[in-house]
C-alpha cells in the first residue's frame, strides 16, 4: 500500500506557481529588420527592464511576481526562445533577465507570421508552470502577417483562452526594407492583431524613443494601469487585414521570389 501510495502521489501533476502576471514578449526578427535595428531592438529591451520605472511597476503589482520569457519570431514555426519563463519578484531578477538578453546574438529569419507566433505564444503560455491572474502577450513587429494563415483567426484563438495580446509596431523608416512595411502598421495592429480587456497598440516612430516606449508598455502591463491615448483594439471592421499577403503575392511576382 505505501508503493501505490507513493506512485499515486509521484503521479499528480506538479501544482502551478502563482504569479500575478503571465507575460511573454514576443519581438521580431524577420529579415526586413536590419542588423542595426536588431541591436537597437534588444538593447532596448534590456535597458527597459533595468528602468526604475519598470523595479516600481513590479512593486505596485498584487504580490510583486511575475513570470517573464523573450521569444523571437519571424515565418511560419520559426520561434527562438531567449530567455525561458522565468519568476521575476526583484530587481536584480530583473536586470539578470537584461544581462541574459544582451548576451545572445540576434539571427535574422525569413518571412513574418504573426498568425504562428500568437499561436506559439499561447502555447508556452499553457506550458509554462505558472498561474497568473493575468496572461499578456505584448508583440512587436515591423510588417504585417504575409504567412501562416489568417492573423485574426489566430488572434480569436489566442483571446479565446483568456489571453490579452498588446502590440508594438515599428513604424521607423529604412529605405532598404520599405518594400516590406505600411505606413498604418498601428491601425493594422489595433484592427487585426490586438484583442482582450484594456488591450492597446504603443506604435514606435524613431528608434530613439524605442526604449522609453518598451519601458512604458511593460510599466502598464506589469502594474496593470489602464492605458491613455493608445489606439485600443479594434475600432472598425473595414480594414483589410490580408494586405500583409497581398504585398508579399504583388511582391512575388514583380521580383521573382521564389
Amino acid at each position: 500500500m505505501r508503493w501505490l501510495f507513493l506512485f499515486f502521489i509521484l503521479a499528480l501533476p506538479a501544482r502551478a506557481e502563482e504569479v500575478d502576471l503571465e507575460l511573454l514578449l514576443l519581438v521580431d526578427v524577420s529579415r526586413s529588420m536590419s542588423p542595426a535595428e536588431l541591436e537597437l531592438q534588444r538593447r532596448g529591451y534590456a535597458e527597459a527592464l533595468r528602468s526604475d520605472s519598470v523595479a516600481a511597476a513590479l512593486g505596485r503589482s498584487l504580490t510583486g511576481r511575475i513570470a517573464l520569457t523573450y521569444v523571437e519570431w519571424a515565418g511560419e514555426f520559426r520561434h527562438t526562445t531567449v530567455q525561458d519563463w522565468t519568476l521575476i519578484e526583484s530587481r536584480a531578477d530583473l536586470d539578470s533577465f537584461a544581462e541574459t538578453l544582451e548576451q545572445r546574438k540576434t539571427a535574422t529569419q525569413s518571412r513574418t507570421s504573426i498568425s504562428s507566433a500568437l499561436r506559439h505564444g499561447a502555447f508556452l503560455m499553457d506550458t509554462n508552470g505558472f498561474e497568473g491572474l493575468r496572461r499578456v502577450i505584448d508583440i512587436s513587429g515591423d510588417g504585417p502577417n504575409n504567412q501562416g494563415g489568417l492573423v485574426t483567426k489566430a488572434r480569436d484563438e489566442v483571446l479565446a483562452q483568456g489571453i490579452i495580446i498588446n502590440g508594438l509596431p515599428l513604424m521607423t523608416y529604412d529605405a532598404g526594407t520599405a518594400m516590406w512595411r505600411i505606413d498604418d502598421l498601428d491601425v493594422y495592429y489595433a484592427e487585426c492583431v490586438i484583442g482582450g480587456p484594456g488591450a492597446f497598440v504603443l506604435p514606435v516612430r524613431e528608434w530613439s524613443d524605442f526604449a522609453a516606449a518598451v519601458t512604458r508598455k511593460l510599466v502598464l502591463e506589469i502594474a496593470e494601469t489602464q492605458p491613455e491615448r493608445l489606439i485600443l483594439a479594434q475600432a472598425s471592421t473595414l480594414y483589410d487585414c490580408l494586405i500583409g499577403e497581398k504585398m508579399w503575392q504583388r511582391l512575388r511576382r514583380d521580383f521573382d521570389i521564389p
